[in-house]
């Protein structure tokens, strides 16, 4: 994660900060669509995995390892991203707008026992329930529009996220 005073130098010079983000998802039994939230560490709030960009993966890559760090879990994700949104971060003597790119990551595997299992929750919910614990508001409405055919796009291409 960059550190405090980087992300004050790179919004200081108008550069962009970027973060990437994945959206867990599954069908459920009745063939609708299930988004898993996990909470954050600091303010325990619901949310979707996301983190920095990572050295050597791409932006998919970075989502895809996003999730198995902070929810455990594991699949296929979109080559493309399904949307993007942006957020304030807080820091401690202000705050930074962060964009964040957005993969759909269809689920095929839930760990009983991932990295940060210990300090996050994980709840599956339907997609309008979702969106109502986000606070992000182009994020809830992006969660809030998934219904089953938005999965079929995630699952077009390998894992790996090395090739996006």
């Amino acid at each position: 994660m960059p550190n405090e005073k980087r992300l004050v130098r790179r919004a200081k010079k108008n550069k962009p900060i970027r973060q990437v983000a994945a959206v867990p998802v599954r069908l459920a039994g009745d063939g609708s669509v299930e988004v898993l939230l996990v909470t954050s560490n600091t303010t325990r709030r619901f949310i979707v995995p996301k983190g920095w960009p990572m050295k050597g993966k791409s932006a998919r890559g970075a989502a895809l390892e996003e999730a198995r760090q902070e929810a455990g879990v594991a699949g296929v994700a979109a080559r493309k991203p399904a949307g993007a949104y942006s957020y304030w971060k807080r820091l401690s003597d202000g705050f930074v707008k962060v964009d964040v790119k957005v993969f759909l990551l269809v689920v095929s595997e839930m760990l009983a026992d991932w990295q940060e299992s210990r300090s996050r929750r994980r709840a599956w919910l339907s997609p309008q329930e979702a969106a109502a614990l986000i606070d992000e508001p182009e994020l809830a409405s992006l969660v809030a529009s998934l219904k089953p055919a938005s999965l079929g796009a995630a699952k077009t291409g390998p894992a790996s996220g090395r090739d996006a």
